[in-house]
């Protein structure tokens, strides 16, 4: 089934050794709870990954060995390894950070791993107290270390002023060599020419392979050397006793800093098969207590992988297997996909009983088996003297033996490697035997008597790989409902065999045999024509369902411009009412103003005649406006010059007349009871004035 291909893929794709080792052992498990929740974490790194949210867990060390070294009474270990506990531990704490409250139930299968341990910052500050970031003991370490290293910085400044005025004097001399200077077991010493070395009191410490050099140190520098070098030890002595009670401060942590390891390799290892989910367009399939298998546009993984490289498409798989249906039977041409469907069947259920995602629609569903029982390929052994029929015949007994309603079996060319008919026969005994014990399976065969035991027997139906006849193409397409030709003379016309040898063969196949092929072959293609149709129909129908919408959405659109403008103009009217409002109120308030002033009766009659016609205009105003709207329905309005003779309506009574007469700026009006037709609309501005329309 090539899983160990996809087992090598995801372990390429851990960084940790923990990881890994996870990757190289990936099982194939029968639990529903422990595939679930591999499930659910895989699921949920993957979204994360799509949404650029990951947390960092990039510590990628083995600690196994400094870990157990850790626990070792009376170990010391180096500053590097402290360093990398640092890390270990500065990655811990950016996980839980990472896990707020509102991811911590969003992400609930992640946040599982780290749920049972805890996050120890004593760890960090104490490493922090005495290791720099290049792993070296600070200076405060100790109060010890710290006198230690203030004289060694007082003592070696001393030597390093007594040195230079040593060397300077005698580069003047002209004994110096052209290297000057170096250290020798751990002293400074000056690079003198050989002929010269007698002159320059001091300890010869070595000469160089030539013999041209020797190194002396100087008498000068002797003692401050010496005090040197005792300081230095006492340093040594000093940072090995801070490293060992750090150790020792730190051991009591080391089962929490193994689980810090564990949980790094285990988000290494979800982060790997997250990858490999986004490698292979994969989803995460729904998971049923019942066996069986639904697949919905389901994928061939290493296929799918390397023709996204290729740029070739690849065909999804459409298969269910249940109760009804168990056992899947794939006939059809060779190369024409039925292994890769069997292939594919298998792998996928592997691979979600290993805890991974698939290529797969999210509406496809995996039971669940105790079982995966696999024949491929060609099985003979030498060493046990076993011919490929003989291997076969001891698999399919070990099948019938062993299965059961929990088992999924595979078996690619059932019957193959013996006669036909005896081939044939057995194995429409195994299918029989395979049924009675309530086994799924997907089947591939060429024997046309288990493609007709298929359409009689329950429990089992047909599969066809598709195929272009005009072409004489597979279509790598699985039709699942009747059983399919193998096209054998289709295939030798494509290869270009003779026409002669094609038809003696014809002759020579039995007639009924030869009949059923070529009905198989016509209703195969036959049925191709009806899904090209229905594709058009299909098409033409999402065409229409465009077009609808299309149109709901102008109308829509229509419908809300027109409930705007009727609020604009109710606007309109509404300001119109409140501004006319506002000036009654003004008008009114300066009238009662003024009658409040007023002293003679004269005025205040006044103000009342005042009132009065105020508070009518408005009513006289609506009856006009009535008035109008009634003669407005009755008649259309004309945009010209008016000329004598038209009907022309006047504005301040509403009264319609004949226009007798125009004189310059002046209009002549004859007002009489006819029949009125036309309002002209298009006076001088004189007119206007005067109240004529």
């Amino acid at each position: 089934m090539e899983f160990d291909k996809v087992r090598s893929l995801l372990t390429d794709l851990t960084k940790t050794a923990y990881g890994k080792e996870k990757a190289e052992e990936l099982r194939i498990h029968t639990k529903r709870q422990f595939i679930e929740l591999e499930l659910r974490q895989s699921y949920q790194y993957f979204l994360c990954l799509n949404k650029g949210q990951t947390f960092s867990h990039d510590q990628s060390y083995n600690l196994k060995r400094e870990l157990k070294l850790l626990s070792i009474q009376g170990a010391v270990l180096t500053g590097d390894i402290f360093v990398l506990f640092r890390k270990l531990t500065d990655n811990i704490q950016s996980i839980f950070r990472w896990f707020d409250e509102e991811r911590q139930s969003d992400c609930s299968s992640l946040y599982e791993v780290i749920s049972y341990t805890r996050f120890e910052k004593k760890i960090i500050e104490d490493i922090n107290k005495v290791i720099d970031e290049a792993g070296v003991v600070k200076d405060d370490a100790s109060p010890e270390l710290a006198r230690i290293r203030m004289a060694l910085y007082r003592k070696r400044s001393e030597q390093r002023r007594s040195f230079d005025k040593i060397l300077s004097k005698l580069q003047k001399a002209g004994y110096i060599a052209d290297i000057e200077e170096s250290f020798l077991n751990g002293r400074r010493v000056l690079a003198i020419y050989a002929e010269q070395k007698r002159q320059v009191k001091g300890i010869l410490h070595g000469e160089s392979d030539t013999r041209r050099t020797s190194f002396i140190e100087p008498e000068e520098t002797i003692e401050i050397n010496n005090v040197i070098f005792s300081l230095e030890n006492d340093e040594r002595d000093e940072e090995y006793r801070v490293l060992k009670q750090l150790t020792s401060n730190l051991s009591v942590y080391h089962p929490l800093l193994l689980q810090y390891v564990e949980i790094l390799g285990e988000y290494d290892f979800i982060r790997a098969k997250a990858k490999l989910g986004q490698m292979m367009d994969a989803h995460m399939p729904r998971l049923s207590d019942n066996s069986g298998i639904h697949l919905v546009k389901a994928f061939h993984p290493l296929l799918l992988i390397y023709n996204k490289k290729t740029g070739k498409k690849v065909i999804p798989l459409n298969l269910t297997l249940d109760e009804k249906s168990r056992i899947l039977l794939i006939s059809g041409p060779n190369a024409g996909g039925k292994t890769v469907c069997l292939k594919t069947a298998g792998l996928l259920q592997m691979m979600v009983q290993s805890g991974l995602m698939v290529p797969a629609s999210p509406e496809s569903t995996f039971g669940i088996f105790r079982q995966l029982l696999i024949h491929i390929g060609d099985t003979q052994s030498i060493e046990f003297e076993l011919s490929t029929y003989s291997s076969h015949l001891k698999n399919m007994k070990f099948f019938m033996e062993e299965a059961n309603g929990r088992t999924l079996f595979f078996i690619d060319e059932l019957g193959s490697g013996s006669d036909p008919n005896l081939g044939g026969a057995f194995a429409e005994v195994f299918l029989e035997q395979l049924i009675k014990k309530h086994a799924f399976g997907v089947v591939t065969t060429h024997y046309l008597n288990l493609k007709i035991m298929a359409s009689k027997t329950g429990g089992i139906i047909n599969g066809a790989m598709a195929f272009d006849e005009k072409s004489l193409m597979p279509l790598y397409q699985l039709n699942v409902g009747k059983p399919g030709s193998s096209y054998t003379f289709s295939i030798a016309e494509r290869i270009g065999l003779s026409p002669q040898l094609i038809d003696r063969a014809r002759q020579l196949v039995d007639e009924g045999h030869f009949s059923l092929d070529k009905l198989l072959n016509k209703t195969e293609q036959d049925l191709r024509k009806i899904e090209m149709k229905e594709k058009d129909l299909q098409r033409l129908l999402k065409e229409n369902e465009v077009l609808k919408k299309t149109l709901n959405s102008q109308i829509e659109k229509e419908r809300h411009a027109q409930q705007i403008e009727l609020l604009k103009n109710q606007n309109v009217v509404s300001l119109e009412k409140i501004s006319y409002l506002k000036d009654m109120e003004r008008k009114l308030k300066q009238i009662v103003f003024d009658w409040r002033r007023s002293e003679q009766e004269d005025d205040k009659k006044m103000l009342m005649k005042n009132m009065q016609a105020l508070l009518f205009s408005q009513k006289d105003k609506q009856v006009r406006e009535k008035v109008k709207k009634k003669l407005d329905s009755k008649y259309i309005e004309v945009d010209r010059d008016p000329v004598v003779g038209d009907l022309v309506l006047m504005q301040q009574n509403n009264k319609v007349g004949i226009l007798s007469d125009i004189r310059g700026k002046k209009a002549i009006v004859n007002l009489g009871a006819m029949p009125l037709q036309v309002v002209y609309t298009d006076l001088t501005t004189v007119m206007e004035k005067e109240g004529l329309v």
